[in-house]
């Protein structure tokens, strides 16, 4: 990057689960052309993501980080607690990763959006302590418990803003963002049962309400093909890792390209 290496750049990750992994493959182009972001904005999968990059752990740890950590562990199953899953038994994993559990502690700035259910009210969280937050951001519902935070439960950021780019768009020159949330064509084949029918409404509304943003971006990437992933599908880590770093390169050499035209332009 020329001009651009003196500006400074905003990434914003959307939700998706096991389809965030592209959100690592957007990270990896963008360090292979010189791009480093200093403030992120991320919502459930996406404020994991990002919350591993601005502690500055590298491509293989973020990887390990989502291969390693149990999803449907039977010990973790809860009885007394709304959802499947007891979120909270998650606390000690993430301590490991993130020891000092605090925003201050991380090297870049980041906004992690969660869903304050008592309220009906979107909340972003960028200082104190991190774990928690970060937890409630990715607590899909209803499979896992909502987070208990001063007194107010929280949950899955995506169901108000799956694409939180107001956070950053204006401490940064250039955006980038990455939404894997999608929502391409179906057969009526992929129809066929009530969990199909209620996740497919459910990206629909996500999807409506993340598109307009995604595109004011000055690089984004939403590939289709990541639809064909399932959202817990833990086996196809590295495919979706692979999706998001093609297209991010891809789309980072189309902007690059155009900037380099721009420069020439100028300069006659």
């Amino acid at each position: 990057m020329t001009n651009q290496q003196s500006n400074t750049i905003g990434l914003v990750l959307s939700g998706g689960g096991i389809r965030g992994m592209a959100h690592i493959g957007l990270i990896k182009a963008m360090q292979q052309h010189g791009l480093t972001a200093e403030v992120v904005a991320g919502t459930s999968v996406g404020a994991l993501v990002g919350a591993l990059y601005a502690n500055g752990n590298g491509i293989d740890e973020m990887l390990q980080f989502f291969k390693e950590t149990p999803l449907f562990q039977y010990s973790f199953f809860t009885f007394n607690k709304p959802g499947l899953i007891d979120t909270d038994r998650y606390i000690n994993i993430f301590k490991k990763h993130f020891p000092e559990n605090s925003f201050e502690a991380l090297h870049k700035k980041l906004y992690v959006v969660a869903t304050d259910l008592m309220n009906g009210k979107e909340v972003v969280f960028n200082s104190g302590n991190l774990i928690r937050p970060l937890l409630a951001s990715a607590a899909l519902t209803p499979v896992f418990s909502p987070v208990e935070i001063d007194g107010i439960l929280f949950s899955d950021g995506g169901i108000m803003n799956n694409f939180p780019k107001e956070y950053v768009e204006t401490d940064c020159d250039v955006l980038i963002g990455s939404n894997v949330t999608i929502a391409g064509n179906l057969q009526k084949k992929d129809l066929k049962n009530s969990w199909q029918l209620g996740t497919r409404v459910t990206s629909l509304a996500i999807y409506a309400s993340s598109i307009g943003k995604l595109k004011t971006c000055d690089i984004f990437i939403e590939p289709e093909a990541l639809e064909k992933i399932g959202v817990f599908d833990k086996k196809n880590i590295e495919k979706a890792f692979t999706i998001g770093y093609d297209h991010g390169s891809r789309a980072i050499e189309k902007y690059l390209s155009r900037e380099s035209q721009k420069e020439v332009a100028g300069t006659k």
